[in-house]
């Protein structure tokens, strides 16, 4: 089986979980006899193709001619975002994104008349809305380019170029949706652009993936798609050594928050919560390890609960830097308030530490040796951290079986359920 499938980024250039999914969900289809060609908008050369193939969308010119045929520019000439529209990326702000489509002054390079090649600059900069319609284009030149079976196309921002490839191809198509609008900026918050193409996509595919049953409930009530073609998919995560500890700068207990600090991720309660930990015990800190727009609210809430010295703000980090925050934490807390699933509680709990996360969260409906709270109890929060760090039994418990219960949840099995969607809707 042949799959024809459309990411945005791929290790070792990535921005969060999105990439690191389409690297194990890859991986996994491979072990599975199922040749895939991933396609992403810039390759840089330095990607692992040992067990699939990159096609770089940036080699491939479009014909211009065919340009209206996915798209009314007027749908997107101008956009001002109230969301952050892309899942588990580390940006600072939200995105202003506007139409450059008339100004000329995007990278494209003229070859023969009628066609163009547009340098895909990759990412989430700000002419992201521009660079989601040219990956369309670009699409439908690929899918006549290549032979395969399926098309896969990972959330909103490839949802077009499934479409035009499955077009130009007749082939079915397989939309993976990792977010939702409604994740990232709540009901009274969406922005219909992002939703419409959402569900444009969703509308459009043969059969829909969604990471948890949380997503599922979501994709079904809010998107109107029919239950029949949407399959819940749970994530997994990649084998790791991450057990060994890292040297402790200070004495004191660590916990962590590790992810983008976004309304979705719900920093704000974890600082709330780390007031409530340190009232019984002064001998911890906080960390948090990441970035986003709401950063300059919640330091400055630190600083308004007077616990500044005891938190410490690190950025966005990645690979070892990940492994080392892991190797040097007691604790890792998610209080997200929307998570579709959450790959970095299964990432912690490999390198033996104990978790706590928010039953609004995708991945505590396959996790058993975590505490689960409601992301807005920051009693509950603060008690189960401070058990952690006091009972070691509790500790213990956690770690050992956590770790036992992360490394078995497995890519190949998540991979092994796809190719059956596959094969489902190749049997039409």
């Amino acid at each position: 089986m042949r799959v024809l499938m459309f990411g945005w980024e791929f290790p070792p250039h990535i921005s969060g979980g999105l990439g690191t999914a389409c690297y194990g969900l890859t991986r996994g289809l491979a072990h599975h006899g199922v040749d895939v060609a991933l396609v992403v908008p810039k390759a840089y050369g330095d990607e692992d193709q040992s067990l699939i193939r990159i096609v770089n969308a940036s080699d491939f010119s479009y014909d211009i001619r065919t340009a209206n045929r996915f798209f009314d520019d007027r749908e997107i000439s101008y956009i001002e975002v109230n969301s952050q529209l892309v899942p588990y990326i580390g940006m600072d702000d939200y995105y202003r994104v506007v139409s450059q489509l008339e100004s000329g002054v995007f990278d494209v390079e003229e070859s023969v008349s009628g066609r163009r090649r547009h340098q895909f600059k990759g990412g989430y900069g700000p002419d992201l809305m521009e660079e989601v319609r040219k990956y369309a284009l670009v699409a439908s030149e690929i899918a006549q380019s290549e032979q395969f079976d399926v098309i896969h196309a990972h959330d909103w921002l490839t949802y077009r170029a499934g479409i035009a490839a499955k077009q130009v191809s007749g082939k079915p198509l397989v939309v993976h949706i990792h977010a939702t609008e409604y994740d990232r900026s709540g009901e009274k918050n969406r922005n219909d652009i992002v939703y419409n193409l959402e569900r444009e996509g969703m509308m459009a595919a043969d059969a829909v993936c969604a990471v948890s049953h949380l997503t599922r409930h979501i994709v079904i009530d809010k998107y109107g798609i029919p239950a029949d073609k949407v399959f819940t998919l749970h994530n997994a995560v990649e084998p790791a050594l991450r057990q060994t500890e890292e040297e402790r700068p200070l004495e004191d207990k660590i916990v962590t928050f590790l992810g983008r600090v976004t309304f979705q991720k719900g920093p704000e309660y974890f600082v709330e919560t780390a007031q409530k930990v340190l009232e019984k015990d002064e001998h911890v800190r906080f960390v948090l390890a990441g970035d986003g727009d709401m950063m300059p609210r919640v330091i400055e809430r630190v600083a308004e609960l007077g616990i500044s010295d005891k938190f410490h703000f690190t950025g966005f980090l990645r690979g070892k830097d990940i492994d080392r925050m892991f190797g040097m934490s007691d604790v890792y807390v998610m209080p997200s308030i929307s998570e579709p699933f959450g790959i970095s509680p299964l990432e912690a709990m490999q390198s033996g530490v104990p978790v706590v996360i928010s039953k609004q969260s995708g991945v505590s409906e396959v996790l058993q040796y975590a505490i689960k709270v409601d992301f807005w109890d920051i009693e509950a929060t603060a008690d189960a951290i401070y058990g952690i760090l006091h009972y070691p039994a509790l500790s213990r418990i956690l770690t050992e079986k956590g770790t036992e219960e992360a490394n078995n949840l497995k890519w190949e099995d998540v991979a092994e359920r796809l190719k059956r969607i596959y094969e489902t809707v190749l049997a039409g």
